[in-house]
């Protein structure tokens, strides 16, 4: 029985607890669901709900004074507020995602989920953030269920095909450019150091370890190719077209070759030996 009960935990089959708040950390019901919102007194993910406003909240690319909105600004106004907000939770810890729905339901509409790497840099952020405000409105933080975003964002909005529009109960992320991810997200692939964990750490030193291993026979291949290539420079220094580069038959046969010579020099090398 409990076993069966695991299984469904979270599912459409589960009748106590709401599928849609263990999947996404937001119910169209809200506080008037039949179902159990289980919500976590520890999360790596603080939601966020409702803080991004968009500049046409009351029709869709429409101002509040009617007129129409480029899609450029929007994008411009959006990604303002996404950078904003990534240098201000970036301080609390590494952030693993940073996403903001674009949907248009009221228990989605500009909700903003972070996912920090430990659970404690979710909490001082979460500390940090109760009782403040952004643009004037006050910021409301809870811990989310959600750590696996593949099972809370929409598939067919990801490929332009969600018949249901921005009133879709799964999320519609909305992108950051190009430009604005390479700039903020740069620091994963050695920018700023942040101290890791025990467990990542040994895990990183291991696979740095084995990095530096594979570097060093890296080095001492493209030594040979670098002396091999010379050689092959210097015979073809008359010649106007530019050297032809060898096949993989022709570097195997030279490699085998090279073996070969090595084993008859240790042959002698081991007779003497055995002589001795």
């Amino acid at each position: 029985m409990a076993e069966h009960l695991a299984s469904i935990f979270g599912t459409e089959k589960d009748r106590v607890n709401c599928p849609f708040y263990f999947k996404i950390g937001a119910c169209r019901h809200g506080d008037r669901c039949s179902r159990l919102h289980n919500r976590p007194t520890i999360s790596p993910t603080l939601l966020l709900s409702n803080m991004y406003q968009r500049p046409d909240m009351i029709t869709p690319g429409i101002d509040a004074q009617g007129n129409p909105i480029d899609p450029k600004k929007m994008q411009e106004h959006f990604e303002d507020f996404y950078e904003d907000i990534y240098e201000e939770l970036s301080k609390f810890g590494e952030l693993e995602s940073l996403n903001v729905c674009d949907n248009l339901a009221d228990h989605m509409i500009g909700n903003v989920y972070v996912q920090f790497r430990e659970e404690e840099q979710a909490a001082a952020a979460l500390r940090a953030l109760q009782g403040r405000f952004y643009s004037g409105r006050p910021i409301i933080v809870d811990f989310s269920p959600v750590t696996d975003f593949r099972e809370a964002t929409c598939r067919q909005y990801e490929e332009n095909s969600c018949n249901r529009g921005g009133y879709c109960n799964f999320m519609h992320v909305k992108q950051i450019g190009r430009e604005l991810r390479r700039r903020l997200y740069r620091g994963r692939r050695g920018g700023r150091s942040r101290s890791p964990s025990p467990k990542r750490r040994d895990r990183r030193e291991r696979d740095r370890g084995g990095d530096r291993e594979r570097d060093r026979y890296r080095e001492k291949d493209r030594g040979g190719d670098r002396e091999r290539s010379g050689e092959r420079r210097g015979r073809d220094r008359d010649r106007s077209s530019p050297p032809v580069r060898e096949s993989s038959e022709e570097r195997r046969a030279k490699i085998e070759m090279w073996n070969r010579e090595r084993e008859e020099k240790a042959v002698p090398e081991e007779e003497k030996r055995d002589e001795e």
